[in-house]
């Protein structure tokens, strides 16, 4: 895989805001990201609060040439109306950067880039592990890439596992990036990014990987899942495909929540799963956020 470039919601169910940074920080390393920068000064509470008052999360990207860094910093909850009292569930993130993409490549949505590559380092795209979890360092692979065998074993045996992996080598799938973690509550999260030719193997395949009541292929966690009616719109991140599941009632000891991006050449597939049930905030969280750093 070539290495590339490569969050709102509604008060319910809120996603943590993010604003460009002023001074972008110099390139990090592949798997390092910049520590948390202070809140922006307040400049109008008035405007924050009419802009803010049904959306939680705002997303300001701002491009400053090749070989520089992008910033996604998250607001501090006082600065979100209705955020500054009780927790909402929300997970805190380290401040999130984008790497530097190579000098004279562009991002993955510019004009020019008909292909829609990611031209930074894929590994340094997939969103790092919240504060007090405990990652899946096995999920890291070698140097950073997963076997395919490994992204498949998340799936049901049988034809749910061949089907799939036919349908990735069909498309030319490049590699696989991915990270995972568990938090204190017990919430297992897993990333993955597939990477692939061109922005069209993903748009054109990103239909038979589910339709719109289910996915295509069963997660060996979940046993019946459909589509999340109650994920936000508000959340969506512009330039960015995606769908969302949620296993349905009853199920068995464990919950299990799924998303698929599709972003340029990268189709992510974020999977969620507790036992008891799965909450749903963390995971919007989660989904909002890799979309921003891929998009």
């Amino acid at each position: 895989m070539s290495e590339q470039q490569t969050t709102p919601v509604t008060p319910v169910t809120p996603v943590t805001p993010v604003t460009t940074l002023e001074e972008p920080p110099p390139p990090p390393a592949a798997d390092a990201f910049a520590e948390p920068q202070p809140p922006a000064p307040k400049k109008d509470r008035r405007v924050l609060r009419a802009v803010l008052r049904w959306t939680a999360a705002v997303v300001v990207f701002a491009a400053v040439g090749a070989g520089t860094a992008y910033g996604i910093t998250r607001m501090e909850r006082t600065d979100v109306p209705g955020l500054a009292t009780e927790p909402d569930g929300r997970w805190e993130y380290p401040t999130l950067v984008k790497p530097p993409l190579p000098a004279g490549s562009p991002g993955p949505f510019a004009e020019d880039n008909k292909a829609g590559a990611h031209y930074a380092d894929l590994r340094a795209l997939v969103l790092p592990a919240p504060k007090g979890a405990v990652e899946d360092k096995a999920l890291r692979g070698t140097d950073g890439w997963l076997p395919t065998k490994d992204f498949l074993a998340e799936y049901k045996d049988g034809w749910d596992q061949e089907d799939f992996g036919q349908k990735l080598l069909d498309a030319g799938l490049r590699h696989i990036a991915a990270r995972g973690w568990t938090t204190e509550d017990g919430t297992r999260t897993r990333i993955y990014l597939l990477q692939f030719n061109t922005a069209a193997v993903v748009e054109s395949g990103f239909g038979d990987v589910f339709s719109y009541s289910s996915p295509a292929y069963a997660v060996r966690e979940a046993d019946v899942a459909v589509f999340d009616e109650d994920y936000p719109e508000a959340a969506q991140v512009s330039g960015v495909q995606r769908s969302v599941f949620v296993e349905a009632k009853p199920y068995g000891p464990t919950q299990v929540r799924e998303a698929y991006v599709g972003a340029g050449d990268v189709m992510a597939v974020i999977l969620q799963s507790r036992k008891g049930s799965a909450p749903a905030v963390p995971f919007q969280q989660t989904v909002t956020l890799q979309s921003q750093l891929l998009g």
